[in-house]
């Protein structure tokens, strides 16, 4: 399709600016009550039921709350992978063991991350996963999913094709920025499910 290439990019990076500009707005309070619904949502999902391990990530700023989650998710025995981002924007993993197992990184002008500090298990450690929580802005009823930009998760995303791993891909939102349509480009893999403060929905074209 001829339209899947500067133009979608385009439209991705107006789209960013909205959802993201929606997201500043929240208050503490908001991202906080948020966070205990998803997680309580989140929980519930069969994918993560069953899963022995799960590649994850920390929210920061207006992003809809992780560490409930990923606290429960130690709870129950599961083992938790955390990104840190390389300088090529590729994705090293870590585990992580509690809050105390944290370290706030800042990488050059963009937003402080918080990444597991312990030891580095290598980009292919997310192909060990069965279940891969991701962040993004949006998603619409294909299951496409709006990322920040950066192309972390996408090349993330390839590395587990091509090691033919087939892990639950569940990207976390609030309910409004489930939508209609957002542009895709060729490289865009779908979803299988979004979780949000109010519920959970499934994608056929993820599964």
């Amino acid at each position: 399709m001829s339209h899947a290439g500067r133009p979608a990019e385009s439209d991705k990076r107006t789209l960013r600016r909205e959802f993201l500009s929606v997201r500043n707005r929240l208050t503490a309070d908001d991202v906080r009550e948020a966070a205990a619904a998803l997680a309580d949502r989140a929980l519930d999902l069969p994918e993560l039921a069953d899963a022995r391990t799960v590649a994850a990530y920390v929210s920061v700023g207006g992003e809809p709350g992780t560490l409930a989650l990923l606290d429960a998710l130690r709870e129950r025995g599961v083992r938790v992978l955390l990104p840190a981002l390389l300088p090529d924007n590729d994705l090293d993993w870590g585990s992580y063991t509690g809050e105390g197992s944290l370290a706030r990184v800042q990488h050059g002008g963009k937003m402080a991350l918080f990444e597991p500090s312990g030891e580095r298990l290598g980009p292919d450690a997310v192909t060990e996963a069965d279940a891969v929580l991701l962040p993004g802005l949006a998603v619409d009823g294909r299951g496409m999913r709006l990322g920040r930009g950066g192309g972390s998760y996408d090349r993330a995303l390839a590395r587990l094709e091509r090691a033919g791993a087939r892990p639950a891909l569940v990207v976390l939102l609030y309910d409004a920025e489930v939508v209609a349509h957002v542009p895709e480009e060729p490289h865009d893999r779908p979803v299988h499910a979004v979780v949000t403060p109010s519920g959970v929905r499934r994608f056929p074209a993820g599964a």
